[in-house]
C-alpha cells in the first residue's frame, strides 16, 4: 500500500493541507485565504487565529474526504523561522490540529517552520530536491518576510539555514501591499499589481538602499506615494514598485556571493509567483523558482519534508 504524508501550515493570511506520496511524487494540496477587509493591509492575530479555526476542518476534509489511503506522518508549520523565540499565535492552530491527528492515527508528527515548507516547495515544485543534500542560496520574499538564507543539511538530512541578508524595516510584501492598496486594488495585492507593471512603459532607473547585506524598502513606499500623488499612472507607479523590488533582491544576491562565495539560488515565497522578477533572474542567474501555484502560502512543503524526515529516519534503522 503506497504511503501518504499530509502537512498542515496555517500562516498570517492563509489556510492549507496538502497530502503528498514520496513513491510517485504526487501532491494533492488546498488552500483558502483569509478574509481582509477592503481597504485594509493585513490582520489582527486574534482574527487569524479564529479564522484558522473555521477554516481549517474545511482544508483538511478536502483533503481527506473520502481518502482510504495509509498516513505515515503528519508535518505541520509550527513556527515562522527556524531561529529561537521564533514564534506567531496563527501557527497554534494548525499545531494544535495535527498533534489531535497525530496521535489518534498514532503516527509521527513533525514540526517545521514556515519558512523551511517554503522553501522546500519550490525545491519540490521546480524539481531541485536534490538541493536537499547541497548548500544553497534560498531567497523568501513574501508579506511577513524578507530574507536571504544559506540553507545546508543537518544531522537529520533536513536542512538548516543561517541568515545571510534581511530587510531592515519593510518586507516586500508589504510594500506591494501598501502601494497596491493605495491605488486602490485588493489585498493582497500582488497580482493585479503585477497586471499592471506589464502595461507600464516606462524605463524606470532605480537605485536600491542597503547596509552591507541588507535592504531597506520603507523609502520606495514614500516613493511611489509621491509619484502617484504627482499624477503618475498606476501603471507607471505598479513597475517602479516591482523595478525596485527586482534590483533590491538583484543587489542583495550580489553581494551574497561576493562574502559567501557562489551557490545554486532557489527564489520562495509569494512575491517570488511574480513573472517579472522570475523571468529577470531565471534568464540572468539561472536561479530557481517554484510554480506559482506553490509560491505563495502553502503546506505542500511541510508534507514534502514530513516525507523526507521519515524517509531518512527510517532508511536509517
Amino acid at each position: 500500500m503506497m504511503s501518504y504524508f499530509l502537512g498542515i501550515d496555517t500562516s498570517n493570511y492563509t489556510t492549507s493541507a496538502a497530502l503528498y506520496s514520496s513513491e510517485d511524487h504526487r501532491m494533492i494540496h488546498t488552500k483558502k485565504l483569509l478574509p481582509v477587509k477592503s481597504g485594509e493591509c493585513g490582520l489582527r492575530q486574534s482574527d487569524a487565529v479564529f479564522h484558522h479555526v473555521q477554516q481549517l476542518p474545511e482544508m483538511t476534509e478536502q483533503i481527506l474526504g473520502g481518502f482510504n489511503g495509509k498516513i505515515s506522518a503528519i508535518g505541520v508549520s509550527s513556527r515562522p523561522r527556524d531561529v529561537e523565540g521564533s514564534y506567531m499565535p496563527c501557527f497554534t492552530v494548525g499545531y494544535s490540529a495535527a498533534k489531535i491527528l497525530s496521535s489518534a492515527l498514532n503516527v509521527p508528527l513533525y514540526t517545521f517552520s514556515h519558512q523551511s515548507g517554503h522553501i522546500a516547495a519550490a525545491l519540490y515544485s521546480s524539481g531541485q530536491s536534490e538541493l536537499m543534500q547541497s548548500r544553497f542560496l534560498a531567497f523568501h520574499i513574501s508579506g511577513g518576510t524578507t530574507e536571504a538564507v544559506i540553507v545546508s543539511p543537518d544531522e537529520n538530512d533536513i536542512f538548516s539555514s543561517e541568515l545571510a541578508a534581511k530587510t531592515l524595516d519593510l518586507n516586500a510584501g508589504q510594500l506591494i501591499d501598501r502601494v497596491g492598496v493605495m491605488m486602490g486594488l485588493p489585498f493582497p495585492c500582488g497580482a493585479e499589481l503585477e497586471k499592471l507593471a506589464l502595461n507600464c512603459t516606462v524605463k524606470h532607473k532605480v537605485k536600491p538602499t542597503l547596509k552591507d547585506c541588507d535592504c531597506c524598502l520603507s523609502g520606495v513606499q514614500n516613493i511611489c506615494e509621491r509619484a502617484y500623488q504627482s499624477g503618475s499612472s498606476k501603471e507607471e507607479v505598479a513597475g517602479l514598485c516591482l523595478e525596485y523590488v527586482k534590483k533590491t533582491i538583484e543587489k542583495m544576491y550580489l553581494r551574497i556571493i561576493e562574502k559567501y562565495g557562489k551557490m545554486p539560488v532557489v527564489f520562495a515565497g509569494g512575491v517570488m509567483s511574480n513573472t517579472i522578477i522570475k523571468a529577470y533572474f531565471t534568464e540572468k542567474y539561472n536561479a530557481y523558482f517554484a510554480q506559482p501555484e506553490f509560491s505563495a502560502d502553502n503546506a505542500a512543503g511541510t508534507a514534502f519534508l514530513c516525507a523526507y524526515r521519515y524517509n531518512s529516519e527510517n532508511n536509517k534503522n
